[in-house]
């Protein structure tokens, strides 16, 4: 027995409704949408949580509890391979040269710390100074005569975050 001598069993398999077809087709004229209003038109789905304009669920109840997701830390990855990418001329990379070649984007004061991670192999010399470092990443990198620092994650007093800056 061969998979294409394999046959499905007659009851199993249904003929698709042809909507739109003519009166007689039984799906024909409204296609099984009823008479107008928001849910016959193209695109007139209605949003999870609607309830057609009264104030929703989830926004009567009370909010309680205490949720860990103020205190998360917004740590973006960059491998190895990236950094192999780079021209030439950088020597060192930081927080700075990451946001110029573009590494960053989006809004860059949000960005709490950088983690270097071990994707990919690196031929060349560079100094990293990073918050976060894989101990694979770190390996490859001092393996290529590079070196790592790392660099505290820095904020503000008052608690507001501040992007990751080179202490010295």
């Amino acid at each position: 027995m061969r998979i294409q001598d394999i046959q499905t069993n007659p009851q199993a398999t249904h003929r698709r409704k042809r909507l739109g077809c003519g009166e007689s087709s039984g799906h024909g004229k409204t296609s099984g949408k009823g008479h107008k209003g928001q849910k016959a038109r193209s695109g007139g789905s209605i949003r999870l949580g609607f309830e057609g304009g009264q104030m929703p669920l989830y926004r009567r109840l009370p909010k309680r509890g205490f949720n860990n997701n103020a205190f998360k830390k917004n740590i973006r990855a960059i491998n190895v391979e990236d950094l192999a990418g780079l021209p030439d001329s950088v020597k060192t990379v930081n927080f700075e040269v990451l946001l110029e070649y573009g590494f960053i984007r989006g809004q860059a004061r949000k960005i709490d710390g950088i983690k270097i991670l071990g994707r990919g192999d690196l031929a060349r010399k560079i100094d990293v100074n990073v918050s976060h470092i894989s101990a694979q990443a770190r390996e490859k990198i001092e393996k290529a005569g590079g070196s790592v620092t790392l660099t505290p994650l820095k904020t503000k007093r008052d608690g507001k975050k501040v992007r990751p800056v080179a202490v010295k």
